[in-house]
């Protein structure tokens, strides 16, 4: 089959690198790649492991209530506050 394709240069330039390295014709590479991909996207998608970030206590908390400005200002300027 015969068929025109627009192809992003990235890729060009993946299949020119290739096609050096086996000494192919880009015909032999592009069948290769499409084939190789094809039967990798037929695949069901494996269970992923799901991911639990790990707790650690840090104790209490060194700052004042945050929901009174106030007490933070006067805990972060010490004495000059106010």
């Amino acid at each position: 089959m015969r068929t025109t394709l627009t192809l992003d240069d990235d890729v060009v330039a993946l299949l020119t690198r290739i096609q050096a390295d086996r000494k192919a014709t880009l015909k032999e590479v592009v069948n290769t790649a499409l084939r190789t991909g094809l039967i990798e996207m037929e695949k069901p998608d494996q269970p992923r492991e799901r991911f639990q970030t790990k707790q650690f206590n840090t104790g209490k908390c060194a700052l004042p209530n945050l929901n009174r400005i106030g007490d933070v200002l006067a805990w972060l300027e010490g004495e000059d506050y106010k």
